[in-house]
This record gives C-alpha cells, sequence and structure tokens, in this order.
C-alpha cells in the first residue's frame, strides 16, 4: 500500500495541471521556484533526517515504496517538494485573484505575536527538540524575513498559510492517523488536532515562509515579473 506517494501525487497533481491556465500561468514564475524549493529541500531533508536517525519521528513501512535516500524514505523526499510547490502555488492564485492584501494591517502584529509566545513556549519545553527548535526557528525565519522584506509579503503569506492549512490538515490528518509518520511525545508537546501534533502547524509554517522568502528574493533579483490582479 504505497499510501504516502499517492498522497504526495495528490497534493501536487491539481496544482500543476493548473500551473498551465492562462489566468494565473504558475509556470512562468518556475525559473524562480524550483531554486526555492531547492534551498527548502536541501534544509529541511537534513533536518528530517536528524530526526529520524534520534527518533523524534519514524516512517511505517506499511505504507512506503521502500526505496531510501539517505535514511528517509523516497515519499518524504518527494513531501519536501510537492508541499512547497502545491503552497507557493496557492499562495500565487490568491494573489492574482485577491487585489486588496487582506492581512496586511495585521501583519505586524502577528509576526510580533508569534516572536513573543513562541520564544517562551521553546524556553519552557528545552528538550522537547521538536518544539524547540521548530517554535526557534520560526522566530529566527520570521527575524530575517522582517529584515530583508519587511511587511511587503507577510499580509499575503498569513493568507495563503491559513488557505493551505484545509490541505494541511486532510494530508497530515492521513499521514498522523494511519499512522504513516509517527512522533516521540518525549519530543514534543503531546497535544494533538485529532491525531496531528500541534508543532506541525508551525513546522509547516516555517516551511511555507521559507520558500516564499527565496522565491521572492528571486524574482525580484530575476526581474521576473511580479503577479498582477486578475479580473475573474
Amino acid at each position: 500500500m504505497y499510501i504516502y506517494l499517492y498522497l504526495n501525487i495528490f497534493t501536487i497533481l491539481f496544482p500543476l495541471l493548473l500551473s498551465f491556465d492562462k489566468k494565473v500561468a504558475f509556470y512562468k514564475n518556475w525559473p524562480a521556484l524550483f531554486p526555492a524549493i531547492l534551498v527548502n529541500a536541501i534544509v529541511f531533508m537534513a533536518w528530517d533526517a536528524w530526526f529520524t536517525d534520534i527518533g523524534v519521528w519514524g516512517f511505517n513501512e506499511e505504507y512506503l515504496t521502500g526505496i531510501y535516500l539517505f535514511n528517509l524514505p523516497l515519499e518524504e523526499v518527494l513531501f519536501f517538494i510537492t508541499v512547497p510547490y502545491a503552497c507557493v502555488f496557492i499562495y500565487d492564485v490568491l494573489n492574482a485573484y485577491i487585489q486588496k492584501d487582506l492581512l496586511q494591517p495585521y501583519a505586524r502584529p502577528i509576526a510580533l505575536g508569534l516572536m513573543l509566545v513562541l520564544p517562551l513556549i521553546a524556553v519552557f519545553h528545552i528538550s522537547e527538540l521538536y518544539t524547540s527548535i521548530t517554535f526557534t526557528a520560526l522566530v529566527v525565519l520570521h527575524l530575517v524575513h522582517l529584515r530583508y522584506f519587511g511587511t511587503r509579503y507577510l499580509g499575503r503569506f498569513y493568507l495563503a498559510y491559513l488557505v493551505h492549512l484545509v490541505p494541511f490538515l486532510l494530508v497530515n490528518g492521513v499521514l498522523t492517523y494511519l499512522p504513516i509518520v509517527w512522533y516521540n511525545n518525549e519530543y514534543n508537546l503531546g497535544l494533538r488536532i485529532i491525531s496531528i501534533p500541534v508543532e506541525d502547524t508551525m513546522y509547516s509554517m516555517l516551511m511555507l515562509l521559507l520558500t516564499i522568502s527565496v522565491y521572492e528574493s528571486l524574482r525580484q533579483r530575476k526581474t521576473v515579473k511580479h503577479y498582477a490582479p486578475l479580473a475573474v
């Protein structure tokens, strides 16, 4: 039962097919997208391999193809390609169809709130590595993003993040409910959204923010045309 592989296919299928839609033309931004995905994959695969080695999480071979790269299942490697692709696709579609940056007025307060709360949780749960490292990394990345971009993209990023939670809950729900991916509660808060560790929500935000930060940086440097809101 190659369920993890099927989940990867499900994740990328519609975003990939719709990338050629004339109204969004997402494929035109591939020159900036693919390097951003590569940066994301290198960072998160190294992190993933380490956490797998020390038993923070692991994988149920019953749902895998049995092909491994380093100590990671092929499906897990694909996850760091399919998910960022789908998430940036959501980000660009929202940018194209929603002219107003709805969350721009709240971007800085949201960022400041995260940067105040997450470090406190990380400090008080320093031994829970999934919690402390994920929360700390997300705060650091917010600081870096704000340093280089200010809040120019944050409002639209937060909107894309909120929308992405729908497929996130579906895919991660399957991954953790069966489970295809299991978590050692000694390394997390032990709080779950049904079967999903709450840390996964911040891990996903971290992965999406890293990809979009690199993506927008490359679009500026390579003078790739920025999105323009389109009339429906």
